[in-house]
């Protein structure tokens, strides 16, 4: 995956109006004294293809519902390889998801309460005109920003196609948080860039609700 080609810039800035296995210890929101301070490794975990340490996202900023479903996302995984207009409940391994959820709810004896999640789908065609590097800093830059801004939970996007259409997707806490982290100045910088990065681009947005004990979920309209 080509990371300059990510199109979160402009995704996250809209909204407004890949992963495997890991090991991360869910961190309480209070901690008994006698239990040891969660190790940096622990504490912040890779959610998009960018690595560095203002990427990543602090688990204890989150509540436990919320850990819980990004530790999952480190397992998200598109099925389809015409994912940039397949249906987007289609395109990738949500019941996988869900079901890592509750095995992570279940090892650290949490009661689960129904949560909803905001998600994000950007539907994108890049004109053989496009620069990828600009695009790419444009992208990295607008991840920082709503990473520092808070409750962002996942961020994937794919490759262009043979005619450059894409598919980019996040998963945030709340529309609040969406709404807040795209309102920086590397959101506005992205956004006015979008009409010569972009032939065309569409935004849907999503629910992602996993019910009580997740006896059950569905991802709906927003």
């Amino acid at each position: 995956m080509t990371i300059s080609q990510g199109p979160l810039s402009v995704a996250v800035s809209f909204s407004s109006d890949k992963g495997g296995n890991v090991s991360v210890d869910v961190i309480p929101e209070t901690r008994s004294p006698h239990k040891p301070e969660p190790s940096e490794q622990e504490r912040y975990l890779i959610v998009s293809p960018y690595i560095e340490q203002e990427h990543l996202l602090d688990l204890e900023s989150l509540g436990v519902e919320n850990q819980l479903l990004a530790i999952a996302l480190t397992k998200l995984m598109c099925l389809r390889s015409d994912y940039a207009i397949a249906p987007y409940l289609e395109t990738f391994n949500w019941a996988e998801i869900v079901e890592t959820v509750k095995v992570l709810a279940r090892e650290r004896a949490h009661e689960w309460k129904e949560t909803s999640f905001f998600v994000v789908a950007f539907r994108s065609q890049i004109p053989p005109t496009t620069v990828y590097a600009e695009l790419g800093a444009l992208d990295k830059a607008a991840h920082a920003e709503a990473t520092a801004s808070g409750g962002f939970l996942k961020y994937w996007f794919g490759t262009p196609d043979a005619v450059g259409r894409n598919l980019a997707t996040c998963i945030w806490r709340s529309q609040e948080d969406a709404k807040k982290g795209g309102a920086g100045p590397a959101h506005r910088e992205a956004a006015g860039s979008a009409r010569s990065l972009y032939s065309f681009w569409k935004i849907d947005r999503h629910r992602l609700t996993i019910h009580d004990d997740i006896v059950s979920w569905e991802l709906s309209a927003w």
